[in-house]
């Protein structure tokens, strides 16, 4: 009977000194409330109640292994690195559309996805090919004619080329770094150059100089020999003309220099003498053709709740193209892309699916938008920003998402921190920081690369529309950028996924809120995207 008393008394006063320890930390709680509530400006944005248990459901649900599910077939050999355009990229739209369509997200033409209906905005361009029944290129060392193929040489050329019987001069690179000097332009002049360009140099104002020297005393065609490799990329092709630009083959340049992997041109070369040479060189190249492609931007929408603010617009972006495959890189030729930009497109996926979650949905409307052709020279973006799907005056703002995988870098572990491009530019900066503060990362301007690359983006397109439009990163600069060795292995998943429900939060805050961002008018380099924006607005 004493122990069930004693018991009884024990409990009771773990009660009243948990009931006493709840009301401490409430009353805690309200004390930070009333604080964030009062603080003017940024402050503002931190107050409480951010994360609501809907958003924090929809937020859990990004996963670093989903994440890694996606990333590892989206970057995979597969997919050849996704170059514009390939099959590779049109396998990776396809993905990405289905991605759209299991989480739920509306498709351009209405609200669900049926026959009919897709998350495809096509643009229709031209690429050209090369003419190969019209290629010869023979090299005629005196006794011998070597016949070589298409795919022992690399030329860029669409133009049509017709050099028949022309002198050879070997001027080697290690010898005529200063080419002017040694060789006169009547030695040189319409004849065939033939040396040995570096594949790499440490010292490539000495090779450009020297390209340059002789390029003055024009030759009708440099030849470059490979050692390294024993195919070629082929001959000139692949470039995409834009109906719309006013591109045609007429624009394209002049041929300037063509590599040969051939191994007997190899041994020829080695057995010249400098100068010119008792072999001649006949090429024929016929003109290009162009044959139609099909481009595509995959787009889907969360519609928005608010009566009035839904007919409003917050992009999230990232491209989903990279540089496709090099047939003379070694072993690993294919240039997968996982970080650049495979991890934002990803992220742009994983948010959708959290995002389409919701329990109750933002004011304005989440459009989710993965860009062909970035790498190309924003050619997605830059085709939206013509023909937007939704109207650019209703567009509040636009983030994209550029290598938010990789945390290594040569300034240290990038572990749970994000940067985005023109920081200052608009009052977008405030609201990603304060959604960082409530999610554990550390949103911050860097103070070389931030304006730097503002314009390195697909977020650039936007921001010539007069849309306030930023790109964040985790790593502006990081190790395999551009290489075959960018792997979806490499990837922080963990971080990625803490960055991913910051940005995820931060759209939410962008689209619940009346006001939309706006640009910074003091800084002087916004002027030309203020003068856009007032245009778009017809402000003054």
């Amino acid at each position: 009977m004493q122990l069930r008393i004693l018991v009884r008394g024990i409990l009771v006063c773990l009660i009243v000194l948990g009931g006493l320890s709840s009301n401490g930390i409430s009353q805690q709680r309200k004390r930070t409330n009333v604080q964030t509530a009062t603080r003017p400006g940024k402050q503002r944005i931190q107050s409480a109640g951010l994360l609501t248990p809907d958003i924090q459901s929809a937020l859990d649900q990004i996963s670093p292994d989903s994440l890694r599910g996606h990333l590892s077939f989206i970057a995979s050999d597969l997919l050849e690195g996704r170059s514009t355009p390939s099959r590779g990229l049109d396998l990776a739209a396809e993905y990405i559309a289905a991605q759209f369509r299991r989480c739920g997200l509306e498709p351009l033409g209405g609200t669900e996805a049926g026959a009919g209906q897709s998350y495809f905005q096509i643009a229709n361009w031209l690429v050209t090919e090369p003419n190969l029944d019209a290629f010869e290129l023979i090299v005629n060392d005196g006794p011998q004619a070597i016949k070589i193929d298409a795919d022992q040489v690399s030329f860029a050329t669409e133009q049509p080329l017709d050099v028949k019987s022309s002198p050879i001069v070997k001027v080697d690179y290690l010898d005529a770094s200063s080419p002017i000097s040694k060789f006169t332009k009547d030695q040189i002049a319409g004849k065939v150059v033939i040396t040995n360009f570096p594949n790499r140099t440490e010292n490539s104002r000495a090779l450009n100089e020297f390209i340059n020297g002789l390029r003055d005393l024009t030759p009708a065609l440099m030849i470059s020999i490979d050692r390294d490799h024993r195919t070629g990329t082929g001959l000139g092709g692949g470039r995409l003309i834009d109906p719309e630009g006013g591109d045609s083959i007429e624009a394209a340049p002049e041929p300037r220099f063509m590599t040969i992997h051939d191994p007997r041109v190899i041994k020829l070369f080695d057995s010249m003498q400098a100068g010119e040479s008792k072999g001649s060189l006949s090429l024929k190249i016929g003109a290009v053709r162009q044959r139609p492609v099909k481009l595509r931007n995959v787009v889907g929408l969360v519609r928005g709740s608010d009566p009035v603010l839904k007919e409003t617009y917050v992009i999230l972006s990232a491209h989903y193209d990279h540089i496709g495959v090099n047939p003379t890189a070694g072993e690993d030729r294919i240039f997968n892309g996982a970080n650049d930009d495979g991890s934002g497109a990803v992220s742009v996926i994983e948010i959708a699916s959290a995002l389409a979650a919701l329990k109750e949905r933002p004011k304005r409307s989440l459009v989710f938008i993965t860009w062909f052709g970035e790498e190309e020279g924003l050619l997605g973006s830059r085709y939206y920003g013509r023909h937007p799907v939704f109207p650019l005056e209703k567009t509040a703002a636009m983030i994209n998402l550029e290598q938010v995988g990789r945390t290594d870098s040569d300034e240290g572990p990038q572990l749970n921190k994000a940067s985005m491009t023109g920081f200052d530019f608009t009052d977008i900066g405030p609201i990603f920081k304060a959604a960082g503060n409530q999610t554990g990362i550390e949103v911050y301007k860097h103070e070389q690369n931030s304006d730097a690359f503002f314009d390195r983006s697909d977020n650039q397109a936007l921001a010539d529309a007069g849309i306030p439009a930023h790109t964040l990163c985790v790593a502006f600069e990081f190790p395999d950028y551009h290489q075959p060795t960018d792997h979806w292995e490499k990837i922080n998943y963990p971080n990625m996924a803490k960055v991913d429900r910051m940005i995820g939060l931060a759209l939410i805050m962008i689209a619940n809120s009346n006001e939309a961002p706006k640009w910074n008018e003091s800084n002087p380099k916004t002027a030309p995207y203020l003068k856009a924006w007032r245009s778009l607005h017809q402000t003054h």
